[in-house]
């Protein structure tokens, strides 16, 4: 182990002389900061121990605000009144009422919390203004805030601040102070600063600068908060408006569409159709037909379409591939093919064409018509080979070959796989299955030169680890072929970034870990994120990923990371930081997960890798479907089980509770267990339902399970069940036995 860890010592020893070298090259300018600000480092630093206590109190008080839970920060407020820590923990019990919107309750802890505030000032003004100003407060607000920016010129609130001294000042009956203010503090441009800016032109009478304003917000920036304000706020001025420019409502229309808001998109869309010249009229149609089609009013867009009957060619594409959409979605699947069919015709060439052809082949792939399946996926590689989804059309018709028996044509197909698209997602699964077919001819060095390159490349991959499994059944001799087509599989493209410490002489820093103990989880992160601009380094994210694990919020930390190292599967286990990986693989409620898990003879680690999969350990979560909690069960299978475990009183709310959780999911994934006897059909049907299960079952013979797996139509599916089997082989060589 200490060999292993060997590459890892030497990269931490050289980043830190590296770094060293760095810093005393620099100017010695570059120094005096750091003793200017040592005071209020120390300050900072004595607080933080101080206040170590005070940590699972504050969490308490900011996840569920419960009386008791106030009466307990605040005591503690008491008791340390003369102390840096007990600013904190008045500052935690006002914000925590105005995360209540008890306002006027927030506002003796943060005038309490002024006295001693230290670094932690800026927050605590802001949100004393913030009170004062929701109660109605103004004249307080604007005394509490209007130096914030002299007084804090480097709070990362100071924009926010701007904003709401605007508001109190606006409230206080002095809007031309608010324009003065926020006229100079225009840019960058901020839709809730502007919407006050607006409201104080209004107040002045100057509507003309008021109107503009507002409908710029509602225009321009319609994803914004502020927009439904900028309306409403239109709707109140008297006089009248010129109307809005064709331009701004085609702007308008276009972010919405943008932005997913496909209804609103719609409704915009139709609104330009009276005005939209003959040359842009087809396109603007169109687009409209396409965001009534994906906001569910598929009738809608028929309406639009079937009146559009002589377009040019680009146009008759758009026009048809939306009409086989409208089909597909109702599960018209002769008709949509009837459309694909007029598409070939009219525009072979186009995107729509190439879109079409791989929703074909889908459609054939689930009707079990793989002959036409494959007809499609060919057509589309070949037709359109640079195109998004070529690698995974190529991949398919690849595959099907092998399914129905043609194995010298799954060969090539693998083969080509590796040489045309060696960057695609398909090649672990390329390399084993040809790997596989190697061994079945009994060409076992050909075999273990596949073997090797998925376990070696893709190491903590699903197929990596079956490569290791075919690999430990094999005789050691003969070695392993050379064969150059596997030099077109890419090396990771970056090495693992080795975390360091963040650094302690950094006021952000220490800053963001006094708000830590505070359980201001969302500004210590803000604080940490501006340290890592100061002090650029690969420190941030393992240090925001440690910040969210130790306040229980596994998901946040999970995400962080794999931003941060999106080919950490790739690695070995001693490539990475045990941190990083304790991290991304958290034993988050382990006694409860053991035992749950084991009371229905499941792997714990098995579970653990099906709740990241399912929640990334977030008991809050709710899906699309409804789906709750930890193993994301729906209510209607909770009660299910709750029956069947006997739990008396059971609420659907419950589910919310990790315990509750695990115990129902564990059983109701036992069950499946039970029902298929193997753990991948058992998480297919955790994932897909049971009938599609044993539809797939019902296919011709599987080799194995592997091949099961690979043949799940559901690319959502199958890419579940391999990350959880892969996940559990992770958590055993991180963890060994549970």
């Amino acid at each position: 182990m200490r060999r292993a860890n060997l590459p890892l010592l030497f990269l931490l020893i050289f980043s830190s002389v590296f770094t060293a070298a760095q810093t005393s090259s620099k100017s010695s300018s570059h120094s005096a900061p750091k003793k200017k600000h040592t005071a209020r480092l120390q300050r900072m630093q004595r607080a933080f121990v101080a206040s170590a206590s005070l940590k699972p109190m504050a969490s308490q008080l900011i996840q569920d605000r419960t009386p008791a839970a106030y009466a307990g920060v605040e005591a503690y407020a008491r008791a340390h009144a003369t102390s840096d820590s007990g600013a904190l923990a008045w500052l935690v019990a006002g914000y925590a009422h105005t995360l209540d919107h008890d306002y006027a309750g927030a506002i003796a802890p943060l005038s309490r919390a002024k006295l001693h505030a230290g670094d932690l000032g800026d927050y605590v003004t802001y949100y004393l203004a913030t009170a004062y100003q929701e109660t109605g407060k103004s004249a307080e607000a604007v005394t509490t805030i209007t130096d914030f920016n002299k007084t804090f010129p480097a709070s990362l609130l100071s924009r926010d601040a701007i904003v709401l001294n605007g508001t109190a000042l606006l409230g206080d009956g002095r809007a031309q102070e608010a324009i003065t203010l926020l006229e100079t503090n225009r840019l960058p441009t901020r839709s809730d600063l502007e919407l006050v800016l607006g409201r104080a032109y209004a107040a002045t009478n100057q509507n003309a600068k008021a109107v503009a304003i507002f409908r710029n917000i509602y225009y321009a920036m319609p994803l914004s908060a502020e927009a439904l304000n900028a309306e409403a706020e239109l709707a109140k001025i008297s006089s009248p408006l010129p109307p809005p420019t064709f331009a701004q409502r085609q702007t308008r229309a276009d972010l919405l569409y943008k932005g997913k808001r496909y209804s609103e998109a719609a409704s915009a869309y139709r609104d330009l159709l009276s005005e939209v010249g003959d040359i842009n009229r087809p396109t603007t149609e169109l687009t409209l037909a396409d965001a009534l089609r994906k906001s569910g009013q598929g009738r809608q867009a028929l309406q639009v379409l079937n009146p559009m009957t002589t377009l040019p060619p680009d146009l008759a594409g758009q026009r048809l591939f939306e009409l086989g959409e409208i089909a597909r979605s109702s599960d018209d699947d002769d008709g949509f093919l009837n459309y694909l069919n007029q598409l070939r015709q009219t525009a072979p060439s186009s995107s729509w064409f190439q879109q079409a052809l791989l929703n074909a082949g889908n459609i054939y792939l689930l009707r079990k018509d793989y002959d036409r399946a494959i007809d499609s996926y060919r057509e589309m590689q070949s037709r359109f080979p640079s195109a998004d989804r070529a690698s995974y059309a190529h991949w398919k018709v690849a595959w099907l070959s092998l399914r129905l028996g043609r194995d010298a044509e799954a060969k090539k197909g693998f083969e080509d796989q590796i040489a045309l698209y060696p960057d695609s997602a398909e090649m672990p699964a390329a390399l084993y299955w040809r790997g596989r077919l190697a061994e079945e001819d009994r060409d076992i060095a050909t075999a273990r030169a596949y073997y090797l390159k998925v376990s070696s490349r893709y190491r903590n991959y699903y197929y990596g680890e079956l490569a290791r499994r075919q690999l430990a059944s094999m005789p050691a001799q003969p070695a392993a072929a050379q064969i150059t087509l596997l030099d077109r599989v890419p090396p990771l493209n970056t090495a693992p970034q080795i975390a360091s410490q963040p650094p302690d002489d950094n006021l952000r820093v220490q800053k963001a870990h006094l708000l830590e103990n505070g359980a201001l989880l969302d500004f210590a992160v803000r604080e940490l994120k501006a340290a890592g601009q100061e002090a650029p380094g690969n420190w941030l994210p393992a240090e925001i990923a440690r910040m969210y694990r130790d306040a229980g919020r596994y998901d946040l930390a999970i995400q962080t990371l794999k931003r941060a190292q999106p080919n950490y599967f790739s690695v070995d286990i001693p490539a990475l930081p045990r941190s990083y990986w304790e991290a991304l693989f958290p034993k988050a409620y382990w006694s409860d997960l053991k035992r749950f898990s084991n009371g229905n003879n499941l792997d714990p680690y098995l579970v653990a890798s099906l709740i990241r999969q399912e929640s990334e350990f977030n008991p809050n979560a709710v899906s699309k479907k409804d789906a709750v909690g930890l193993m994301q069960l729906l209510p209607r299978v909770g009660k299910n089980v709750a029956k069947e475990e006997r739990l008396s009183h059971f609420s659907a709310n419950q589910l919310f509770a990790p315990s509750t959780n695990m115990q129902i999911g564990t059983r109701y994934f036992k069950s499946m267990i039970d029902k298929f006897g193997s753990v991948e059909y058992a998480l297919a049907a955790y994932n897909a339902g049971a009938d599609r299960v044993q539809d797939w079952l019902a296919q011709p013979k599987y080799r194995d399970i592997p091949e099961f797996v690979e043949s799940i139509p559901f690319t959502e599916t199958r890419e579940y069940v391999e990350a959880i089997v892969r996940n559990a082989n992770v958590y055993r060589q991180l963890y060994g036995t549970p």
